[in-house]
C-alpha cells in the first residue's frame, strides 16, 4: 500500500473515531454534584462532592466539567482541578477521564469565605476523542436541592457595641431588661431623659420634687431587631459601603441567637431584599424556638445588599399599624431628625428603643480567625473508582 493510500486510510479512521465521539461521546455520561450540608455559617468548611458515571462500552480519554460560581467560596486547589477567580465570580473547572462502565466520586475542600446563598445552578460537559481533534459539549441544569445557605458569621456578644444600659441588672432572669409601660411598680426620681408621659403629678406634689412612674419588668415583652441599609441620609440606590451591612447583619444574627437562646420571642427586618423577593423589604415578626432561630438564618444568608426603600419609609409600617409592646433594636449608620421623630412616636405606642451604631470598625473575631486559616496549599483529594457503575 502506498503512502497516499496510508494517510487516506489514516484520515478516514481519525474523521470516524472523531464523529462517534461527537455523536455518541456524551451518552451515557451522567453528573451530580452537591454539598454535603444544606447550610453553615461564614469561616466554616464544606466539602462538595462531583459524582461522574459513564454507562456505555466506549471508554471517555478527556472530559471536561466547567461552572461558574460566586467569589465567596474558596477551593482547596488540588490535581485535575482549575479555578481562575475574579471579583465576583471563579470559574470551576474539573478534569476527568472514564474508562467504561466506570464511576468517579471526587470531593472538594471548600472554604466559605462570604455570607451568602450560593446556587450551582448550571454547567458545561465536553468530552473529546482520543487525540483532542474532535469534541461535543452539553450544557447541565441543577434545581436548588444544590444550594449552599452560609449564614453570618458567628461573633461573640461582647464585640457588638451594645448599648451600655441595654443588658443590665439580675442575670438569672434570662431576658433582655425593658420597662413595660403597661406595669405600674411606683415612683422614682425624675431622671435626665425620663419624657413627660412618665411623670406621676400626684407623688411630686406630695414630694414636693419632680416624681416619675417606676415600670415594672416583664416577659412579654418581644425584641424586633431592625438593620438600616442606608449608609447616610442621603444615599439613593446602591449600597456604597457593603461591608459595613455585612456588619450590621452579623451583629443582628448574633443579637437574635443570644435573645432566642433566653426565650425570648425575636424578630428581624431591614430595608432590603432577599434573593427570591428582590423587591421586597424584610420583616419577620417575633417568635421563638430553634425553627424560628434558623429561618432568621436563611433570610439574613439570602439578604442582597441593595435598598428596597428609604428607612423612614419602612419605620412608617410599624407607625401605621401601631405596633406596641415591643422592644426595638435599630442598628444603623446615622439617625436623622426624622428617624429620632418616629423612634419617639415608637416610644409613646409603649415601644423601648436602642440605637446601636453602625460604623467601619473591623471585628476582631473574623480577622483573627482569617489570619489563621489554613492555606490553599493545603488540600485534600478523595476519588474512587468502581467497576459496573
Amino acid at each position: 500500500m502506498s503512502v497516499h493510500w496510508i494517510l487516506i486510510v489514516t484520515a478516514v479512521v481519525l474523521l470516524l473515531q472523531g464523529k462517534a465521539y461527537q455523536w455518541w461521546g456524551l451518552r451515557g455520561v451522567s453528573y451530580r454534584r452537591h454539598f454535603d450540608t444544606r447550610a453553615c455559617f461564614q469561616g466554616e468548611e464544606v466539602q462538595l462532592i462531583e459524582v461522574i458515571a459513564n454507562r456505555k462500552i466506549i471508554p471517555l480519554p478527556r472530559l471536561r466539567l466547567e461552572s461558574l460560581m460566586q467569589a465567596g467560596l474558596r477551593f482547596r486547589s488540588q490535581s485535575n482541578l482549575d479555578i481562575s477567580s475574579g471579583q465576583l465570580f471563579q470559574n470551576h473547572r474539573s478534569l476527568f477521564s472514564l474508562m467504561p462502565y466506570t464511576q468517579i466520586t471526587r470531593k472538594h475542600r471548600v472554604l466559605c469565605l462570604k455570607r451568602g446563598c450560593y446556587d450551582l445552578q448550571t454547567a458545561t460537559m465536553t468530552g473529546g476523542d482520543l487525540f483532542g481533534m474532535f469534541s461535543t459539549y452539553r450544557t447541565l441544569y441543577f434545581d436548588k436541592q444544590t444550594r449552599l445557605l452560609v449564614y453570618p458569621e458567628r461573633i461573640p456578644l461582647g464585640d457588638i457595641p451594645l448599648p451600655s444600659h441595654s443588658w443590665q441588672g439580675d442575670i438569672s432572669v434570662q431576658r433582655w431588661i425593658v420597662d413595660d409601660p403597661f406595669r405600674i411598680a411606683g415612683v422614682r426620681e425624675y431622671r435626665y431623659g425620663d419624657t413627660m408621659n412618665m411623670i406621676n403629678w400626684s407623688a411630686t406634689a406630695r414630694s414636693g420634687s419632680l416624681q416619675v412612674h417606676r415600670r415594672d419588668f416583664t416577659a412579654d415583652h418581644r425584641i424586633m431587631i431592625v438593620l438600616n441599609f442606608e449608609i447616610t441620609e442621603t444615599m439613593w440606590g446602591a449600597v456604597t459601603i457593603p461591608e459595613r451591612i455585612e456588619k450590621g447583619i452579623a451583629y443582628a444574627a448574633a443579637i437574635a441567637e443570644s435573645c432566642i437562646a433566653r426565650g425570648i420571642d425575636t424578630g428581624f427586618g431591614c430595608n432590603g431584599p432577599v434573593i427570591d423577593r428582590p423587591k421586597q423589604s424584610v420583616r419577620i415578626p417575633p417568635s421563638g424556638g430553634d425553627a424560628h432561630l434558623a429561618d432568621l438564618y436563611e433570610t439574613m444568608a439570602m439578604l442582597q445588599i441593595e435598598r428596597t426603600e428609604g428607612f423612614s419609609e419602612y419605620l412608617d409600617y410599624d407607625l401605621l399599624q401601631g405596633t406596641s409592646n415591643t422592644d426595638f433594636i435599630f442598628i444603623t449608620s446615622f439617625v436623622s431628625d426624622k428617624m429620632e421623630r418616629q423612634f419617639e412616636r415608637l416610644r409613646l405606642n409603649g415601644n423601648a428603643v436602642q440605637i446601636m451604631p453602625l460604623t467601619d470598625d473591623p471585628l476582631p473575631a473574623y480577622a483573627d480567625r482569617m489570619e489563621a486559616a489554613p492555606s490553599a496549599a493545603d488540600n485534600e483529594l478523595e476519588a474512587s473508582e468502581a467497576k459496573g457503575a
